[in-house]
């Protein structure tokens, strides 16, 4: 019989270690998958950058004269629903591995894991 098994990771690092240990210790898994937000990486990246905003001080003449002003960029322009970086994973395994895959996925935090039978 062939299950598949979910569970919900903090982190798509968390998750991604948890289906390697799956693969490397767990034998009998015929597809995985995770899924998450991908805007929650630009979030990450923008917690130490810089905003630079390029201003022209006179808009009609010829001789164009900027000023830049710079300010520290911060994760708040993205939405907080956006900024999770919640992974969802599932793996399609036969019905003798479930025990083991639950076991992997708790000692590595997953959450609310369940399967579909």
């Amino acid at each position: 019989m062939i299950n598949r098994i979910y569970a919900e990771f903090e982190t798509p690092e968390l998750a991604e270690l948890a289906l390697m240990r799956v693969r490397e210790k767990v034998g009998n898994v015929f597809s995985s998958g995770l899924m998450y937000d991908k805007r929650s990486d630009r979030a990450v990246k923008l917690r130490n950058g810089t905003i630079y905003t390029v201003i022209p001080t006179a808009v009609t003449t010829h001789n164009y004269i900027t000023v830049t002003m710079e300010s520290p960029a911060s994760e708040d322009v993205i939405a907080e629903p956006a900024r999770s970086r919640k992974t969802k994973l599932y793996v399609i395994c036969d019905a003798s591995a479930e025990a083991q895959i639950r076991a992997v996925f708790s000692s590595l935090g997953g959450l609310d894991i369940h399967s579909d039978n």
